[in-house]
Formats: C-alpha cells, sequence, structure tokens
C-alpha cells in the first residue's frame, strides 16, 4: 500500500514550548465544504485552541479557519466548535489521561493526509519555568555548535 503524501496547514510550535507531549494520535475533523477549500489556501491558525471531552465526544475549541471568500451565504463561523474523530476505545484513553493532575490535549498539526483533513494531537504535560529556559539554552548551544561548524567548514 502506497504511503499518502502530508500536506502541512497550520503547525502549532508553541505547544512544543510549552509543553511535554507524551503522546500523539491522529484524528479526522468533521468540516463543512468551504470550510475545506479554505484549508486548501492554507487560512487555518490552531495557536489558541484547546481540546475538550463532553459527552463521549472530542471536540476542538477556538480552531480558527478563516471564511471562504467565494463561499457567500454558505461559510460557517470562523471560531466554531468543531468535532474530532476518533475511536471510542481512543476516546475513553484519552480522558481517563486528561483526569490526571497536570494533563492536557493539544492540537499540534493539521493537515492533508491524500485528499482528507487530519489533525495530529498530543496529550502534554505543562512545563514549568525552568524547563523552558533549559530548552532555549539548549537551542542556543546547538545554533552555536552549527555556527562554528559552518564556520571551520568554510
Amino acid at each position: 500500500m502506497a504511503k499518502t503524501e502530508k500536506k502541512l496547514i497550520a503547525n502549532n510550535k508553541k505547544a512544543y514550548h510549552d509543553y511535554f507531549i507524551l503522546e500523539k494520535y491522529e484524528v479526522g475533523l468533521v468540516l463543512h465544504g468551504t470550510e475545506v477549500k479554505s484549508l486548501r489556501m492554507g487560512k487555518c491558525s490552531i495557536k489558541e485552541s484547546f481540546i475538550r471531552v463532553e459527552d463521549g465526544e472530542m471536540y476542538i475549541y477556538g480552531m480558527h479557519i478563516s471564511p471562504y471568500e467565494k463561499g457567500n451565504i454558505f461559510n460557517k463561523d470562523p471560531l466554531r466548535v468543531r468535532k474530532l474523530l476518533l475511536h471510542k476505545k481512543e476516546i475513553l484513553k484519552i480522558s481517563g489521561k486528561m483526569k490526571e493532575q497536570g494533563i492536557t490535549v493539544v492540537p499540534l498539526q493539521v493537515y492533508f493526509s491524500g485528499s482528507l483533513v487530519k489533525m495530529e494531537i498530543g496529550i502534554a504535560k505543562g512545563k514549568k519555568l525552568y524547563d523552558k529556559r533549559d530548552d532555549i539554552a539548549k537551542k542556543d548551544q546547538k545554533r552555536e555548535a552549527q555556527r562554528e561548524f559552518k564556520v571551520r567548514n568554510l
């Protein structure tokens, strides 16, 4: 079976800075036609969005999909609540982990997998300020080492 190509639409880099990502899941999204057309144009933001479990279903709040320019009356509210598509066992597993202290679920990426819109979500634990500082220091050291390597090879 051929592997489908992924086309990235939106990426939540801040999630990797603010959280330790413990597990990742690929989920589907319930969307309307004009929303898919906007996503094809890359008009999506997941920076301020969050995920909740309600009545045995998962929903994403705050995901902004800009209205399609030619959609007129068919456009939906850009910030409407959207349902995520997972198996019941996965929802139960994730909701069980969400009940633990400091565990949350955050959106990481939105992308096209073939013709389908998929989202990568992560079960995450919040970082403390000193953890963030350590990550920044490690990135700075790595960047400095790469610069040094480039200078030596010129």
